[in-house]
């Protein structure tokens, strides 16, 4: 039977919002975010925005001053700048620094964008100790963390230093270590370690000799060279037209030809920050170098000699000496083969009268090869 039963029972399901919440914690009312018109807009950009540009920034800038000029506007951006995400993505341009301007504070950045990552940072501070703070150990440890990334510039170099014994004696050379290390970075497109190879195919040169094999790696190393030069923005001439090299006249070797004995004046690569630090550091510090001791002929190299006689010399004039046969390959397309004059005997740094061909041991390299 129906009743009329008050519907008191009924209340508490329907009370008042604030009576039925008043024991619930509420938060308080968030303060008004937007900017006012005496604020700065800038402190109200996120975090992970900033990091996203100056990673763009550290990747694309052109020298230091473009990065740097950034770290010094602000603290926050100071801080921002010098974050492990930024500083993994910074380009080689970035800390490309001059010999004259080197500090602790130089050498504190490029430790930190080591640490953080940076295979370019990696390499280049490797070349650095390991050639001019004369620190073997941390430097071979740092391009061989750049190499085991990939790092082709890295795997050639430590392929020099295996083939020179460089930092140790005569007896601590490795030509099977070179040339697998060369292997590698031939794989990977390196040009100077595409002629390194062939160079070592066609004269045996801790490998089996294979004529064939090396001459079809140097004409690969041309090949890429070539696209190299075509793919630049910088070049306006027609390439479609072979023009003789003002100083070169065509080859008649029975080695590999390089562009320049085709008839193509072909400009000179662009040089590796890292190898163009070597060659000031030593021209501004020309008596860091030991007693008997010289650099690479080469004017792209600046690799110096960590011992008396590690690089081979030219076995027609006995006046440039290499660090690589590739080195030597570059060095006579651009240069040498213009200035080398053939003797019959030469002296040696000890005043010794040294044979051209026969008395040099692998001191001796062929101008031709």
């Amino acid at each position: 039977m129906r009743t009329n039963r008050p519907l008191s029972y009924l209340s508490s399901f329907f009370l008042p919002f604030p009576t039925m919440f008043s024991d619930m914690p509420f938060p308080s009312k968030r303060q008004k975010t937007s900017p006012d018109k005496t604020s700065d807009f800038f402190e109200y950009l996120p975090d992970d925005l900033l990091l996203s540009i100056l990673c763009k920034l550290s990747a694309t800038a052109s020298s230091p001053s473009d990065f740097i000029n950034v770290l010094v506007t602000c603290k926050r951006l100071n801080s921002l700048g010098l974050h492990s995400l930024v500083l993994s993505k910074a380009s080689h341009k970035t800390f490309s620094v001059k010999p004259q301007n080197w500090c602790d504070s130089v050498h504190r950045f490029l430790k930190h964008c080591a640490d953080a990552g940076n295979v370019e940072a990696c390499y280049t501070l490797g070349m650095i100790r390991f050639y001019c703070l004369q620190n073997r150990g941390s430097g071979a440890s740092l391009m061989a963390k750049a190499a085991m990334n990939s790092h082709a510039p890295a795997l050639y170099s430590l392929a020099v230093i295996q083939f020179n014994g460089s930092g140790g004696t005569k007896s601590d050379k490795d030509l099977r270590a070179g040339v697998a290390l060369c292997a590698r970075a031939a794989f990977l497109g390196h040009i100077d370690a595409l002629r390194e190879l062939g160079h070592c195919l066609q004269d045996g040169y801790g490998v089996k000799q294979n004529v064939a094999e090396g001459r079809r790696f140097l004409l690969q190393a041309n090949a890429r060279e070539l696209a190299a030069v075509l793919s630049g923005s910088n070049n306006k001439r027609p390439w479609n037209l072979p023009v003789p090299h003002p100083r070169l006249r065509l080859g008649t070797g029975t080695g590999c030809p390089l562009l320049s004995d085709y008839g193509c004046n072909v400009p000179a690569s662009e040089t590796h920050p890292a190898s163009k630090f070597l060659s000031e550091w030593f021209e501004i510090r020309s008596g860091s170098l030991g007693p008997g001791m010289r650099l690479c002929s080469h004017w792209g190299c600046g690799r110096p000699e960590t011992r008396r006689h590690e690089f081979r010399r030219c076995s027609v004039c006995g006046v440039v000496n290499y660090c690589s046969r590739a080195c030597q390959a570059l060095d006579w397309k651009f240069r040498h083969k213009a200035e080398c004059a053939p003797v019959e005997r030469w002296l040696n740094d000890d005043g010794e009268e040294v044979a051209g061909e026969d008395g040099g041991g692998d001191a001796v390299m062929m101008a031709n090869s």
